[in-house]
């Protein structure tokens, strides 16, 4: 076996987290190299499993040498730690669940010595198990694997700048500004799929920031951007609400523990903190990219430990349990049940209840409802639905009604722009989202008549290519495309518009409950956002089928209803009565914000908690 008494040609930087099950391919593969001058450096980035063991075999080789973390730092500080601890001209790289075939160091140093002029070199690649690519992997940009360039005083951005999984922010575009890039043409490594790689957290909707920040391990505020979606600047975006002191706690505050996740607009929980109530968060360990779980970046909220989450949840003995939010926290959410007897438990869900029909965690969620001392519906359509569901079940226990995800107060604050109507002439609404039921003849049919729609979401128009060209070439002029609008700028972006959708369908309950489905009991969360604006909400007439946003919307007298487009230009262009329903909705605004509801939903705590005090809880 090589020793390292001559001098390395190449530093093999090896970024490893939680892959035990992966790295012995990995080293293996590298000792197997036709060129063995080699060092190597694994840099375990705060493994928890048994990284360190499999590991320790190969540092027989002294070429290997193994430096862990205390705690996650990102895969920037793990690559500048390798690098700092190296010294060889040339670099490569070597993920830990990545496989170089034997000849990849050798003829990646090879084209390096023959281009002189080059910083750079590429080999091709095996991708997908099957398919294989000479140069970088279509769509996806030069993997670590397949890289091997000349040292230079270059570094990885890191965690603080920025986290993403497009290596051309992180690196590539620095290094390739110095000198050409050169490539092999052999395939000589394999950048291996599966469902972990570090990509795949990161994208949306398989990933996102939530699954990234609870596989990380992450507990700080993240500036954040992936090939595929839209950067977010939870540093700046939530530096205020982080930064302000901690409410003293009131002479009768409670402490509240928040199990689940948080959906959308997971900041409004500050509203019950700045009442002088104490915060704790026990999370989902699956959350999907819009299941917001902590550590949370606006800060106070302390997280109980998962690992151990039971002791934790004896020792904190909290005042009141409030789980919820969607479908995807139940199971978890049904397991804090279970083990919180003798502690007040509230579950708030705020998805229709058919997706867990679907996914087979309709008994857990009849539990959660069943079983919890208080429970919380997001409309009173839901809440009839279940009492349909399970009979009595709203008439055992204290009840409420709570949109579960309306933002918080601060957001509402902004400055109101000056309509594009009163410089146009023209009718211009906007969708923030999918544009649910408006199919690209009814876009078609609204630039016919003069009505401009405006589309918010570059993530979301990735999603909807095929009906972005269909609508372009019927509605080319009416038809706006916009990217990603952060909560602190909804009221600037959005009040200069008429009106916005929301999801439009005819419903087909004919007024029978037990007929709903999830659009009928649907409240999109997209009603607050337009509501900040002071936006009227557009949908169509369902006439007298039961839909919670019709409901609402005629209840609080802001909604523009429409059975054809000839009838909702006609709304549209009533510049009186759009006057009137915005006037009027400027003035309901408040109801759409959480922290106009904290009041009520702490008094309903109080209620649960002093129901819960007169007996077990069993199932009823």
């Amino acid at each position: 076996m090589p020793t390292t008494s001559s001098q390395p040609r190449v530093s093999v930087l090896v970024p490893t987290f939680e892959q035990a099950h992966f790295i012995a391919r990995a080293l293996a593969s590298l000792q197997a190299q036709t060129l063995d001058a080699w060092e190597a450096v694994v840099v375990d980035d705060g493994s928890r499993d048994a990284t360190a063991a499999v590991v320790a075999p190969f540092l027989e080789d002294g070429r290997i040498r193994y430096l862990a973390l205390d705690a996650n730092e990102g895969l920037g500080r793990a690559l500048n730690v390798a690098l700092d601890a190296t010294t060889a001209p040339l670099v490569a790289y070597l993920p830990s669940d990545d496989v170089l075939y034997p000849r990849h160091l050798e003829t990646l140093a090879a084209a390096l010595a023959a281009a002189p002029e080059a910083v750079l070199a590429v080999s091709g690649v095996r991708w997908h198990y099957n398919r294989e690519a000479e140069g970088s992997v279509p769509g996806e940009g030069l993997q670590l694997v397949q890289a091997m360039h000349r040292r230079t005083g270059l570094r990885w951005t890191e965690r603080a700048e920025l986290e993403s999984d497009d290596l051309d922010r992180l690196y590539w575009s620095r290094l390739q500004a110095l000198g050409a890039s050169v490539g092999t043409g052999i395939v000589s490594c394999e950048w291996v799929d599966h469902p972990r790689q570090r990509h795949k957290l990161m994208r949306e909707p398989a990933g996102g920031i939530n699954p990234f920040r609870r596989h990380y391990r992450v507990h700080t505020p993240l500036r954040f951007h992936t090939r595929t979606g839209n950067p977010i600047d939870e540093v700046a975006l939530y530096r205020r609400l982080r930064e302000r002191p901690p409410t003293p706690r009131a002479q009768d505050g409670l402490t509240i523990l928040l199990v689940g996740e948080l959906a959308y607009n997971a900041e409004r929980v500050l509203a019950l903190e700045e009442q002088g109530h104490t915060l704790y968060g026990l999370w989902t360990d699956t959350p999907a990219w819009f299941n917001a779980v902590g550590p949370l970046p606006f800060g106070h909220v302390e997280d109980l430990p998962r690992d151990d989450w039971r002791a934790a949840l004896r020792r904190l003995r909290p005042d009141v349990i409030y789980a919820q939010l969607n479908w995807q926290a139940v199971p978890f959410c049904h397991d804090v049940l279970l083990a919180s007897a003798g502690i007040p438990f509230v579950w708030h869900f705020k998805e229709g209840p058919f997706i867990c029909l679907e996914k087979g965690t309709w008994p857990q969620l009849l539990d959660l409802y069943r079983m919890a001392d208080g429970r919380i519906f997001s409309c009173p359509e839901t809440r009839d639905w279940f009492e349909l569901a399970s009979p009595g079940l709203t008439r055992t226990r204290p009840c409420h009604v709570l949109d579960g995800d309306l933002p918080k107060r601060d957001w509402f604050d902004g400055p109101v722009a000056p309509p594009l109507s009163a410089a146009d002439g023209e009718v211009h609404t906007v969708v923030p989202g999918r544009p649910i039921g408006l199919h690209p003849p009814t876009v078609a049919a609204l630039a016919a008549a003069g009505i401009h729609l405006h589309f918010y979401g570059d993530f979301t128009h990735g999603q909807w290519r095929e009906w972005i060209a269909t609508t372009q070439a019927l509605a080319a002029h009416h038809l706006h495309l916009h990217g990603n609008v952060a909560q602190d700028r909804w009221v600037e972006e959005f009040s200069r518009y008429d009106a916005g959708w929301l999801h439009c369908f005819a419903s087909r309950n004919a007024g029978e409950l037990r007929r709903a489905d999830w659009d009928d009991l649907n409240l999109p969360a997209r009603v607050a956002t337009l509501a900040a604006a002071g936006l009227p909400l557009i949908q169509r007439d369902n006439g007298d089928a039961i839909v919670a946003a019709q409901a609402l919307a005629r209840r609080l007298g802001v909604g523009v209803f429409y059975d054809d487009i000839d009838s909702l230009a006609a709304q549209l262009r009533d510049g009186p009565h759009m006057q009137a329903l915005r006037a009027r909705m400027w003035a309901r605004r408040e109801q759409f914000c959480f922290d106009t509801h904290v009041p009520a939903l702490v008094a309903f705590f109080r209620q649960v908690i002093a129901h819960a005090s007169s007996g077990p809880r069993v199932a009823g």
